[in-house]
């Protein structure tokens, strides 16, 4: 059956994203500390147009993660571009430029309606505004039968988890301290989301554990 599978880095303090979220510094002051682990890997360049890079126990994980997926859900901060509505006259077209690395349907979680936006490489982002569960809906269709990844961000991830839709979740724990930001399990209080411990593998700069639906 298909599953939702959300990844993401987190700081050991539990943020995901540095304070001062903004169009120029989009994931915060020291946020981009998160993932320099992931910039020299193989499985990270190649969907980027990139070649070489390192092969190694992070470079298997990341190539796990890529496995399998028909289609990405993701909220509007990761989109990216200013709050509010779309700008009719200069729109926002994502962080990835003509080639996004997706190379598959993407939704995003929008408040504000906007046509579908179709781009180079089989990327196509649909702005969904009728909720989390229509999102993954229209995803899981698209899909053709392989999962979904849930790409973040925070607030998008905290509303799949409070609904108990996550399947599998990859946490990148990276030995930095943000101390403030966003953090990722806010407001979900104590109640248990049956969510299981399955794998730990552990290098110098980052340590990756999986969790799955129990």
């Amino acid at each position: 059956m298909p599953r939702l599978r959300f990844r993401i880095s987190m700081s050991l303090d539990g943020f995901v994203a540095g304070p001062d979220q903004s169009v120029e510094d989009p994931i915060g002051v020291g946020g981009m500390r998160l993932h320099e682990w992931v910039f020299p890997l193989k499985a990270w360049r190649g969907p980027q147009g990139l070649q070489g890079g390192e092969e190694n126990a992070s470079n298997d994980v990341v190539e796990d993660w890529l496995q399998n997926i028909g289609a990405t859900v993701m909220g509007r901060n990761m989109f990216g571009g200013h709050p509010g509505p779309w700008n009719a006259r200069e729109p926002w077209n994502g962080w990835w430029g003509h080639t996004p690395p997706f190379h598959h349907p993407v939704f995003v979680l929008t408040h504000h309606a906007r046509k579908s936006l179709e781009m180079q490489g089989g990327t196509t982002f649909t702005f969904v505004t009728e909720g989390i569960e229509s999102a993954l809906e229209q995803a899981m269709r698209a899909a053709h039968g392989k999962d979904v990844a849930l790409a973040g961000g925070a607030s998008a991830a905290r509303q799949y988890l409070a609904a108990g839709l996550v399947d599998e979740m990859d946490i990148a724990l990276v030995p930095v301290l943000l101390g403030k930001g966003e953090r990722l399990f806010e407001g979900l209080g104590d109640k248990p989301k049956a969510l299981v411990h399955v794998r730990t593998v552990s290098m110098p700069d980052v340590t990756h554990v999986r969790f799955a639906r129990a």
